[in-house]
């Protein structure tokens, strides 16, 4: 805050044009007001208010130093001081050259626009505009005042309808406490707290539960004893699923740079002790502010390493097969400004990003703005209006899962200094578009045989495309996991653990969406065994494989290359419509295709065996038309 103060004190000097000659000719008064300007230059504000007060006792109509003594107190974070003291002098009624009027209003503007007072300002700006001498207003001091100005105007007219609510105890009870994450379910927020407002003051990571029964969020407290240390730990973030969390770290033993981000899984219900993060992610100088994506595969993060747009920037790293982090790229000139863009926050959908900036148009201060993903990349951002911004600073969105709450951090200045910063909320606008909207899927996946719980991969896999949306991991000492994704038609959700056979769901058929107890039961690979190969797909009485196949079929290879030693039966299954005869040449063929799939893939014809049954083995009865979808099949044996 005190670098822009000072921005705006010496470029209202730069412009200054009344250095020489004075509206009035007491010689001791000038002299005064001389010395309050050369304090000014020594940044002694205090020291050049008591100057200009003085100038002022002795010639009470002393308008200069009036605004010079505004322009410190604008300085110092106090604008409606600043407003008072020139305002004092106008009412003076001194005859006054309309320059140094419409420097007055280019004064009060800044200070209207500090407290928040669009109207007044966009009025006093449209006062100067005529006062102010031309080749000022060819300056980008003037230009860049008259875009946010014309922005203002036109969108302080639409505002939303949102009431900001500050989360009651036994929450916001630390000096500070900022950047609040929450979990998919939204059961289990995550935050920073500090202990004072210094610098040096010690920061960890604190975590709340919601409690639904009493409708209000437990006694934070510390999030595990081997995250928080005696160095500090800041803000952070996790996974959808509560399994990965990413924090920042200052001055720790290893790290590369001043602040650098910090890795932690948790394993078996356990966070392990984390990681740094490498300097694929890391550099020598500030990292921090991480946003993962919800199955923990893309990280956001602000830094201000060389390489970007100016000042902090936005840059991401992606989480490779091998559990490596790719090397940071900056997200491009779009997003990222000659100035400051800090705290993103990626959507649950993957496809909206939050940030903070001050380098776009904005109502000032900091702002939040929206970038959707076009074309495979995050599109020009769009300010998310008032009063969602205001004349604040404006920092650490998130909203949740559910899109019901928006939680963000609001600080409290006094005299122009942060005193306190407190977890806040508000209902999200529905005028907001965040896309389709999120399913949740939760259960374990257990061992068959055993019951026993099993750390596995779950893979949610657009078919159309053949994309792989979102990947979780089931935790291996309960066996929970949870996915969040979007409810898109034809998805597969593909359970994989190596030594076992797959499971395989159409999310649509079998009803997946919203379900919160989903056992997913595991067959451990044995001669005899058999799974259901759902997602395969054929059009009506034909056996070529359609494109939608894909993943399925990619899957069954990689099974098949995972096991080298057994060999499978691919089977073919009709429903009861048409002959038998006629059903088990179709059901033989498309079991043929599946096969002539896998050896094109490099899978040795000898493990391979095809079989036809028609309807001779259906698994529920033909009498709907859902059920003989179902009858409709390929299955896959070992033998």
């Amino acid at each position: 805050m005190k670098q822009v103060h000072l921005f705006i004190l010496f470029s209202f000097l730069s412009f200054s044009g009344f250095s020489q000659t004075y509206t009035i000719s007491d010689n001791r008064a000038i002299r005064l007001h001389q010395e309050g300007e050369e304090y000014i230059q020594k940044r002694m504000y205090d020291e050049a208010i008591g100057k200009f007060k003085a100038s002022i006792n002795r010639e009470a109509d002393f308008l200069e130093s009036y605004l010079k003594w505004g322009r410190v107190l604008l300085t110092k974070g106090l604008p409606k001081e600043a407003i008072e003291v020139v305002d004092k002098g106008l009412g003076r009624n001194v005859s006054a050259p309309p320059s140094l009027i419409g420097e007055i209003a280019w004064l009060k503007i800044h200070c209207l626009l500090k407290i928040g007072e669009f109207d007044s300002a966009i009025f006093e700006f449209d006062n100067a505009k005529k006062l102010l001498a031309p080749g000022f207003k060819t300056t980008r001091p003037f230009m860049e005042m008259e875009q946010q100005i014309d922005f203002i105007r036109s969108n302080i007219q639409d505002v939303y309808d949102i009431t900001k609510e500050k989360l009651s105890e036994p929450l916001n009870q630390f000096a500070l406490q900022y950047f609040p994450v929450l979990t998919a379910d939204s059961k289990k927020m995550l935050f920073t707290k500090r202990d004072g407002i210094a610098n040096n003051e010690h920061e960890d990571i604190f975590v709340s539960y919601y409690d639904e029964d009493s409708s209000r969020w437990g006694i934070p407290r510390s999030i595990a004893p081997n995250i928080n240390s005696a160095y500090n730990e800041g803000t952070c973030t996790i996974s959808a699923d509560g399994k990965i969390l990413i924090f920042t770290s200052c001055q720790m033993p290893d790290s590369f740079g001043d602040c650098d981000l910090y890795i932690s899984y948790k394993v078996n219900d356990e966070w392990q002790r984390p990681a740094n993060m490498g300097k694929n992610v890391n550099s020598r100088v500030w990292d921090s502010q991480p946003s993962l994506s919800a199955d923990g595969r893309i990280l956001f993060f602000s830094s201000n390493r060389r390489g970007g747009f100016g000042g902090k920037d936005i840059w991401y790293s992606l989480r490779m097969e091998n559990g490596t982090w790719s090397e940071a790229k900056n997200l491009g000139s779009k997003v990222n400004t000659a100035k400051d863009e800090v705290s993103p926050f990626i959507y649950f959908n993957n496809e909206i990003l939050f940030f903070a900036s001050d380098g776009h148009l904005g109502f000032g201060g900091i702002d939040l703005f929206i970038s959707r993903v076009e074309d495979g990349e995050f599109g020009r951002p769009v300010n998310l209006g008032y009063p969602i911004n205001d004349h604040q600073d404006q920092l650490a969105l998130f909203i949740t899962a559910q899109r019901d709450f928006a939680y963000y951090t609001e600080t409290v200045f006094s005299q122009g200094s942060q005193e306190r910063s407190f977890l806040y909320r508000f209902r999200f606008p529905d005028q907001i578009d965040l896309g389709e909207k999120l399913m949740v899927t939760a259960g374990k996946v257990l061992n068959k045989n055993t019951g026993e719980p099993i750390e596995a991969k779950l893979s949610l896999v657009d078919l159309a495309t053949d994309s792989t949306m979102y990947q979780f991991q089931s935790d291996g000492r309960t066996g929970d996991f949870t996915m969040l994704y979007p409810d898109k038609a034809s998805s597969g959700l593909y359970v994989e653990k190596k030594g076992f056979l797959p499971k395989i769901y159409n999310v649509d058929r079998d009803s997946l969406q919203n379900q919160g107890n989903l056992n997913v039961e595991l067959t451990p690979v044995a001669a005899g065994e058999e799974f259901t190969f759902e997602n395969i797909f054929f059009d009506f009485d034909k056996d070529a494989l359609k494109q939608e196949s894909s993943s399925s079929l990619k899957r069954l290879v990689s099974f098949l290359n995972d096991n080298p030693t057994i060999k499978i039966v691919i089977s073919g299954h009709t429903d009861n419509i048409g002959s038998e005869v006629y059903n088990i040449d179709l059901s033989l063929r498309r079991a043929e295709s599946v096969k002539t799939f896998l050896v094109a893939n490099g899978i040795d014809a000898q493990r391979l065996r095809t079989e036809g049954h028609g309807s001779s083995l259906p698994i529920v009865p033909n009498d709907t038309v859902e059920n003989r979808s179902l009858n409709r099949r390929i299955t896959v044996s070992v033998f």
